[in-house]
């Protein structure tokens, strides 16, 4: 009879196999569709978005997808060579010997994965930086703000992630049978904490932010958002245009912290209406609850993980069956190594049901769609949707399963159909 850890490897290698079949589907479906329909603008936008503009966004989504694969197959080898190949373990093993166990061998186990991942997987990194959205005209970023803005990173992710998962091991060693349902809640506070002081302490880091100073702008916005019954704490504009051409808008923060951001290259894109009716759908998903929806469903999903992660950390089979020999001495105890195996296996698992947020998340869209529609002009929500497909360079035409696996937002010609309709 086969062992439980010999069960768990063909299953991990199985889902890790059948994940990259499926990938590579998709992926190839997308690339030879956008490919088939790249000669001719839709018969829907022919009047609105130009032949050029539609083979760069048919060009740039095929990029993507080619260097999407590249990236998958390099990720997967990654995967296997942490795991069943043997370098957690052989990592791990070195560690103990170095600093002996304890909390300061498994926050090293920790930093030191984390460092040797991110360099192994910067080559990929710079590549898309500086060659994929170089050669489409939308990297903006020097090698001088890369650098500083990966050096900045790296502090903030060691002064904030090196205390949070000292005190998660802590409760792992420390707090009994039920120490995930601690480490659960120190987590939810963590993320709650972190949505507070994300706008007005980390974001500055990166950025610069300034208050929108357009009159005639600010007057239309704060109007939208009183008639709308929305507070936030003020309206601002950021330099993305410093890292990238691609245009955005969005709410940061969390309670009385909320706030308004615009990209500088979205208000030099769109005009007043434009900009308003852009507010209005994300307006929308205030209205709907869709962000307490999605905190809601975090909170189940991380709750549902920690029970999962406290039964399989104290299992020899979940090691064993990812190549690691756990340790066997109380001094040196196992949770760092629980916390990244459990890290590495779930999305090899979970992948299978990502089509059910993806679907979920274009309900919203719609939703958030027609609440704009409602509020402000649809003929202006029409037109900026257009034009940030246009500028971001979004094919009009992907391929109808890929969509369905992958979008997180509907494709331009089922949302503007949607809004026609309403």
């Amino acid at each position: 009879m086969m062992s439980y850890s010999l069960i768990f490897t063909l299953a991990f290698a199985a889902a890790l196999v059948a994940g990259l079949l499926v990938k590579f589907w998709l992926a190839t479906r997308q690339v030879r569709h956008v490919a088939r329909h790249r000669g001719a603008v839709p018969a829907a936008f022919a009047s609105t978005i130009t032949l050029a503009a539609h083979q760069k966004a048919a060009d740039y989504t095929i990029a993507k997808a080619r260097f999407g694969l590249v990236e998958m197959a390099w990720g997967a080898a990654l995967l296997l060579g942490w795991t069943l190949l043997g370098g957690l373990d052989l990592l791990n093993k070195l560690l103990l010997v170095w600093l002996g166990g304890g909390m300061v061998q498994q926050l090293a186990l920790l930093a030191a994965f984390a460092v040797i991942g991110g360099l192994l997987e910067l080559p990929f990194t710079l590549w898309q930086t500086f060659r994929l959205e170089e050669r489409f005209g939308f990297n903006k970023m020097t090698w001088k703000l890369w650098l500083t803005d990966a050096v900045k990173s790296t502090l903030l992710g060691a002064l904030i992630g090196l205390p949070i998962a000292a005190l998660i091991l802590w409760l792992m060693g420390a707090a009994g049978t039920l120490w995930w349902l601690w480490a659960w809640g120190a987590w939810m506070g963590f993320n709650l904490l972190l949505m507070l002081i994300y706008p007005t302490f980390i974001a500055p880091l990166f950025n610069k932010f300034k208050p929108l100073d357009d009159p005639t702008l600010k007057a239309r916005v704060t109007a939208l958002m009183k008639r709308c019954g929305f507070a936030a704490k003020g309206l601002f504009v950021m330099d993305g245009s410093t890292r990238s051409a691609h245009a955005n808008a969005y709410f940061t923060g969390f309670g009385a912290s909320k706030r308004v951001v615009f990209y500088d290259t979205l208000l030099r894109q769109l005009n007043a209406g434009e900009v308003e009716a852009v507010l209005a759908h994300e307006l929308g998903h205030f209205k709907h609850r869709h962000i307490v929806k999605r905190l809601v469903a975090m909170f189940a999903l991380s709750l549902a993980g920690f029970a999962l992660l406290g039964w399989v950390s104290t299992q020899v089979w979940f090691y064993a069956g990812l190549g690691v020999q756990p340790n066997l001495s109380p001094a040196a105890p196992n949770n760092a190594l629980a916390l990244l195996l459990f890290m590495l296996a779930v999305p090899v698992f979970s992948f299978f049901v990502a089509p059910l947020p993806a679907r979920l998340s274009r309900k919203h869209e719609f939703e958030a769609d027609a609440y704009a529609v409602a509020q402000t002009s649809g003929a202006d929500l029409s037109a900026a949707l257009l034009k940030l497909y246009q500028d971001n360079a979004s094919t009009l035409t992907p391929d109808p399963v890929f969509v369905k696996f992958y979008y997180s937002h509907p494709p331009a010609s089922e949302r503007l159909a949607r809004m026609a309709a309403a």
